[in-house]
């Protein structure tokens, strides 16, 4: 059976590993994508309608600029609940430049009744573009966290110390 935390699990999947095939998996065939974005440091049109337009945006325009992807879903994972909201972070590197990337914000889950996401709304606070020196640290306590699900209190855990990890961590706590 396939649970909204299936869903999620399946999505960052997709996202992080360059998987677009893996979206219909997670979406509903007429699924709609929302975003509310707080920066200026990234885009994203502000909505997309259907699992194919979703798979394109999140994943394969996505991943044309950015690898080492990590997505982290913060806190506790969805039990059997049909909407579902938590905080998440990101860090990546720009495939270009080899800067890192480092952002959070906040993901808002609705499924339907066969587990897959109907809706996501992204709300992405920050993202910040970072030294290149910085990616090797910031993308070595990424892989360190617990994954894809990580409990707050785990998120100083190794982390480097650079003010912008701390910004975020501080922002998340």
């Amino acid at each position: 059976m396939i649970t909204l935390q299936k869903s999620i699990e399946t999505y960052i999947r997709a996202k992080d590993g360059n998987r677009p095939h893996l979206i219909a998996q997670a979406f509903a065939a007429d699924a709609e994508l929302t975003m509310k974005i707080n920066t200026r440091d990234i885009a994203f049109p502000p909505a997309v309608k259907g699992a194919k337009a979703i798979s394109d945006v999140l994943v394969s325009e996505f991943a044309v600029r950015y690898e080492n992807v990590y997505t982290f879903c913060i806190g506790e994972k969805p039990r059997t609940e049909t909407t579902f909201a938590c905080d998440w972070l990101v860090c990546m590197s720009e495939k270009e430049t080899g800067s890192a990337r480092a952002g959070f914000g906040r993901y808002e889950w609705t499924a339907d009744d066969t587990g897959r996401v109907r809706a996501l709304r992204i709300t992405i606070e920050e993202m910040m573009s970072l030294p290149q020196e910085t990616a090797e640290p910031i993308l070595q306590w990424a892989q360190d966290l617990p994954y894809p699900w990580c409990p707050r209190d785990r998120l100083a855990e190794g982390a480097p110390e650079i003010d912008a990890i701390a910004r975020i961590r501080a922002a998340l706590a």
